[in-house]
């Protein structure tokens, strides 16, 4: 009964999750620009379309556990390592507004 329940409830609801992690790296990889790749010395953009475009398949066709969890890691490195990489190369790193005159301790104003 246990078990039953297990299958039918936890068991999908980790697919739809790993589906939805999946789709939300693919749009974030399809969205950067290409340069931006190349320049956080990173595989390229159409590496990464690739690699998370076959997880989101896998995931919502298939259902195979191992292809799975394979591309649960790839889609885990993805948004691990790449996509922090993406976001300093394209200047998208702060949290706080500013401009690129800003210094740690506020706005450079050239001494005036």
């Amino acid at each position: 009964m246990l078990i039953d329940g297990f299958d039918r409830g936890v068991i999908p609801f980790l697919g739809y999750v790993m589906l939805a992690l999946a789709v939300v790296a693919f749009v974030i990889a399809l969205v950067a620009r290409e340069d931006a790749y190349r320049a956080a010395d990173k595989q390229s953009k159409t590496f990464w379309l690739v690699i998370l475009g076959v997880t989101v398949a896998v995931d919502f066709l298939l259902g195979m556990l191992f292809l799975q969890i394979a591309g649960l890691v790839a889609t885990i490195v993805f948004f691990v390592d790449v996509r922090p990489a993406l976001k300093a190369v394209s200047g998208g790193g702060g949290r706080r507004g500013g401009n690129s005159s800003d210094g740690p301790y506020g706005p450079y104003n050239g001494g005036r």
